[in-house]
């Protein structure tokens, strides 16, 4: 009973306080890789935790009822839950009730998780298809074209999966521009950054209220962007990534290249995010600061794995 008590407090801690340790170091996107490992091994080290907890203490009671209420008791209470306590038939029939209302609350958030999953698997496939079948392909690019004067570029996951680009973004971006564009998205669909916000949004839903799983599941979304953002300014030019993300955020052509005066002149018209984009792109990290965020990133999510296992192996007693 310890160890499974042990293993639920210590799921508790992490679902409330692990985003308070990640923030600072995730926050200024110095490692992005590491930083994304962080997030997703914290999460997967706190339902770890959680279903082992669950698992213990359900073979337990399961195995021999009185035991396990006495165990119970004794592991809330200590030397304070005494055969009389821990004897009666209101306590069992106390214990009873949390048990059955704890394993309705587990179905209920797997029946969220899986609903908003679901969904999301669904609506993007549908649009997949009609992004298909409505779009006009952009020679050479493999992309489609929408005809909508936004501008916007986005992947959408499918089989097969598309590159969407709107008439109103071609209006807007010169060739090294759309490069650029296309090239993020290809880094979207190469990295599975889809994948990882759909299991990050269903944990949201099925967990609502709990920081890790609410900022674990933005904090995803946004080290995807800071992802994708990399490796399009890798192949097609830093200076293109950045001309392209002011274009397609304020909806006005940004001729390349750009310097970075002007550019600075145009985030106060840009959208939510690409200012932050932006500055890193036109200021990245130092080498030496990303190795070592990269390294104190990679022995938090070691750690955040390794817990479980190292609880799992307390005595059962």
């Amino acid at each position: 009973m310890t160890t499974a008590l042990a293993l639920l407090g210590y799921a508790v801690l992490a679902a409330w306080g692990a985003p308070a340790l990640l923030a600072p170091l995730a926050g200024s996107g110095a490692s992005v890789r590491p930083a994304l490992a962080a997030w997703l091994s914290a999460m997967v080290s706190a339902l770890a935790s959680a279903a082992l907890g669950s698992a213990l203490i359900a073979q337990t009671g399961l195995a021999d009822w009185p035991t396990f209420t006495r165990l119970l008791c004794r592991g809330v209470a200590g030397t304070a839950c005494t055969p009389q306590v821990y004897g009666s038939a209101l306590y069992s029939g106390g214990v009873a009730v949390l048990a059955v209302l704890l394993t309705l609350a587990a179905l209920v958030a797997l029946w969220r998780y899986g609903r908003r999953t679901h969904r999301a698997v669904t609506r993007t496939r549908l649009h997949a298809r009609a992004a298909l079948l409505a779009g006009r392909e952009l020679a050479g690019t493999g992309a489609v074209v929408l005809d909508d004067p936004r501008p916007a570029a986005y992947c959408v996951a499918g089989r097969p999966a598309a590159i969407v680009v709107t008439s109103g973004a071609l209006a807007v971006l010169d060739r090294p521009q759309l490069a650029a564009v296309l090239a993020h998205e290809r880094a979207h669909l190469a990295g599975r950054h889809h994948l990882l916000a759909t299991l990050t949004r269903g944990l949201t839903a099925a967990f609502p209220g709990v920081p890790l799983f609410t900022r674990g599941a933005q904090e995803v979304a946004r080290l995807a962007e800071l992802a994708a953002d990399g490796r399009a300014a890798r192949s097609a030019g830093r200076h293109a990534l950045v001309a392209a993300l002011l274009a397609m955020a304020t909806g006005s052509a940004v001729p390349g290249p750009r310097t970075e005066p002007a550019a600075q002149g145009a985030l106060a018209a840009a959208s939510y995010a690409v200012p932050a984009r932006v500055e890193r792109l036109l200021r990245p990290p130092a080498p030496r600061l990303a190795a070592a965020v990269g390294l104190l990133l990679t022995a938090v999510s070691c750690a955040f794995l390794l817990l479980p296992a190292a609880l799992a192996a307390l005595p059962h007693w």
